[in-house]
């Protein structure tokens, strides 16, 4: 997810997002210690997009 697209939602979308995202990267961690994630690259992806996230509502928290 591109960083404009995240700065295009409200506050209560963008903690849904963080929320589901989170909640995704706890299956993705599961699924990569037990061998059965074909990419390992997506976990990396799911991570900044958390982080994406958290920088913005931060940001307009200030």
């Amino acid at each position: 997810m591109k960083i404009k697209d995240i700065r295009d939602l409200s506050v209560e979308e963008l903690k849904q997002k963080g929320k589901s995202l989170s909640e995704e990267f706890f299956k993705l961690r599961f699924r990569l210690s037990g061998g059965q994630l074909e990419s390992p690259a997506v976990v990396k992806k799911v991570r900044r997009d958390i982080a994406r996230v958290k920088t913005v509502l931060r940001e307009r928290g200030l």
